[in-house]
């Protein structure tokens, strides 16, 4: 096997339990984003526009639909003999195996990958996360450091720092302290979960991690505090761009809308640095006679007939004639039938809302501002003629159709 500079590790295993009925089935880089991308595409298409061939996918929480969707690699270009891109889920070894119990312990049980390869350095990569950025320059900055590990950081507003994992460092950019989501932060330098290691120094620490059996297994909680206190050069590389974690129902909207925001600095227009997808085959979208679309995104095999505003439709999405779309997110193959107004919500693949239903409701139209937020509709799911899904609400199963008295 080539030896090969660098290779990357993507942590694609996690619940998502936080976007609550669209991951109840689903990993969460596999939700789709965008009207045409998975999560997973971001992590995947940086790989390859970075000029990195070799990368493991680490699965775990429901892998089926992701794992079908990555396939050979294909459409990021990582069908290649001697590299490609590999889905790598928990397995069996003659010594015993557990679930990965942290993502420290998932690169751990997978070190024989990394070993078939030989790389001088390792990236490790989160799964689902919406950003452009190229490792290439990451990894530079790195080696020009003589670092054991470059965490990637961003500036986030201080209000927000309390979230995350926070790099306090010194004049030259080098970590001098970590603080795991501090209530008092004394800086805003993020944490992206974005890390490059030196091989040598990325086996000797998840070994002795796996040997402290009251470890969590986590690289922020327990790998980069364990480097830090041994003295070991953790340099930090700024990122100036977008990032966005979409770990909540909010944040996956916000991050959706930010695509229908010129102002926000996200191109997926960009020639230079495309973000590939595994697209269906569908026949081009449709506008109805009569139909209204404003500052939309409109994915193929979309039929359209109502009217719909700042809204992205995945493909195969149907908005009938009478139809509402305002400001909302709509998933590959749901339905939005003729009289249904839609505002502020997410409906999930596969949805139906019939005939009068009302989900969601603008922010301005709501008395009580603690009782607004972005409405759900899960996977599947059908909202009954004249049913009403409250803004905020987040629905599992099928609701059944307004009494017809109250329809009149």
């Amino acid at each position: 096997m080539n030896k090969k500079k660098m290779i990357a590790m993507i942590l694609a295993g996690g619940q998502g339990s936080r976007l609550y009925v669209l991951t109840k089935d689903l990993a969460k880089p596999a939700v789709p984003y965008g009207g045409k991308y998975r999560i997973i595409d971001f992590p995947l298409s940086n790989c390859v526009n970075s000029g990195v061939d070799t990368v493991g996918v680490l699965t775990q929480y429901e892998p089926l639909e992701l794992s079908e969707y990555i396939g050979n690699g294909q459409p990021w270009d990582l069908d290649r003999m001697g590299g490609g891109v590999f889905v790598l889920p928990p397995y069996q070894r003659s010594s015993g195996s557990d679930w990965y119990s942290g993502t420290a312990n998932a690169i751990y049980q997978n070190m024989n990958f990394i070993d078939r390869y030989d790389p001088e350095y390792v990236a490790i990569l989160s799964g689902d996360h919406i950003y452009k950025m190229d490792y290439s320059e990451m990894l530079e900055a790195h080696r020009r450091a003589n670092a054991a590990a470059t965490i990637a950081v961003c500036q986030v507003p201080w209000e927000e720092a309390p979230r995350f994992g926070i790099m306090n460092t010194d004049e030259n950019g080098d970590v001098v302290e970590f603080e795991e989501k501090p209530k008092k932060p004394k800086s805003n330098l993020a944490s992206m979960g974005i890390y490059i290691f030196t091989t040598e120094k990325l086996r000797k620490y998840l070994e002795a991690d796996a040997a402290d059996q009251g470890s969590q297994n986590d690289f922020g909680k327990n790998v980069i505090p364990a480097m830090l206190a041994a003295g070991e050069k953790l340099a930090t590389y700024r990122f100036e761009g977008y990032w966005k974690d979409v770990g909540t129902i909010d944040s996956l909207w916000e991050a959706n809308m930010d695509v229908l925001d010129p102002r926000v600095p996200l191109d997926l227009y960009d020639p230079e640095w495309k973000i590939y997808a595994r697209t269906p085959i569908m026949p081009p979208h449709w506008v109805m006679e009569g139909a209204s679309v404003q500052n939309s995104m409109i994915t193929e095999g979309c039929v359209v007939g109502g009217t719909v505003d700042f809204t992205i439709l995945s493909a195969g999405v149907t908005v009938e004639p009478g139809a509402v779309v305002r400001d909302s997110i709509v998933m590959p193959n749901a339905s939005v039938k003729a009289g249904a107004v839609v505002e502020y919500a997410i409906i999930a693949e596969g949805a139906v809302i019939c005939e009068d239903a009302k989900v969601g409701m603008r922010p301005e139209d709501v008395e009580n501002k603690d009782e607004w937020g972005v409405a759900v509709v899960g996977p599947g799911v059908k909202v009954g003629a004249g049913a009403v899904v409250k803004p905020k609400q987040i629905v599992g199963r099928n609701v059944p159709a307004a009494e017809k008295e109250a329809l009149k």
